[in-house]
Parts: C-alpha cells; sequence; structure tokens
C-alpha cells in the first residue's frame, strides 16, 4: 500500500502525469511488489524559479529536477530491492525530464506497520489476519 509523492520542476501536462504515472505504477509494482490497486500517487509541479538547488533557482540551472517520497511499509522490501528501485527509477525520469541535476531525490520511507493502514486497519492489523491460527 504505498504512496508517493512527486514533486517536478516542469511545466504541467498530461502527457507527462501519465509518463511519470506509468513509470512508477510499474517500478513500484514489480520491483517493491506493491500492489497496485492500493497504490496511491500524487503529482505536484513547482516553478523553476521558486525551486532551489545549491542557492540557485533551478531555472538558473537550465535543469530539471524532482524529489519522490514512497512511503511502504517497514520491513516488506530488502536493501536490493530499495536500491533498484532508485536507481531504476532515476534513470526514467532522466530519459522522460532531461538533464536532471544530481539533488534529484529518490526517498524510500520505511513506516512501521501498527502506525498507518487503509480502509480503517493498520498494515499489522492485515498481517495479523492473515495467520491460519
Amino acid at each position: 500500500m504505498p504512496y508517493l509523492n512527486v514533486k517536478v520542476s516542469a511545466k504541467e501536462s498530461q502527457d507527462l502525469e501519465q509518463a511519470i504515472i506509468s513509470i512508477l505504477m510499474k517500478n513500484t509494482s514489480d520491483i517493491l511488489g506493491k500492489k497496485k490497486d492500493v497504490t496511491s500517487i500524487s503529482i505536484e509541479y513547482i516553478k523553476p524559479n521558486t525551486w532551489f538547488v545549491g542557492g540557485k533557482k533551478v531555472s538558473e540551472h537550465k535543469k530539471t529536477t524532482f524529489y519522490l517520497d514512497i512511503k511502504v511499509t517497514k520491513g516488506t522490501n530488502t536493501k536490493s530491492q530499495k536500491a533498484l528501485y532508485i536507481k531504476e527509477t532515476f534513470s526514467q525520469m532522466k530519459q522522460l525530464l532531461g538533464d536532471l541535476l544530481p539533488a534529484s531525490y529518490i526517498i524510500i520511507d520505511e513506516v512501521e506497520a501498527d502506525t498507518w493502514g487503509f480502509e480503517g486497519k493498520t498494515q499489522e492489523q492485515r498481517f495479523i489476519n492473515s495467520l491460519d491460527l
């Protein structure tokens, strides 16, 4: 049940949104093994003249940047899966957005299973309920 929050220093576009969603849904499902039907993504466009890297506006760098924060349940992915997710997602976003600033971040935030959930149940409750006791 991941939640992905993406910020992009680009002009708002439905085509760009669809491409970003495609990349994130595929990688989140294929690499991290998350269920598509409970994957939630929000995309926010930040004007390049209001986003700063190294004290300079992104527009002054003449490059693009993005920030991705994905929340997953702690302990559900290996270090290798997380490293591959970051590598592949960065590479695909670079192909999509063009020349990226190095300060384009992907953060996989692991949340304790008892502190978040959906449909009114925590992830921990779901796990316990799935056990055949």
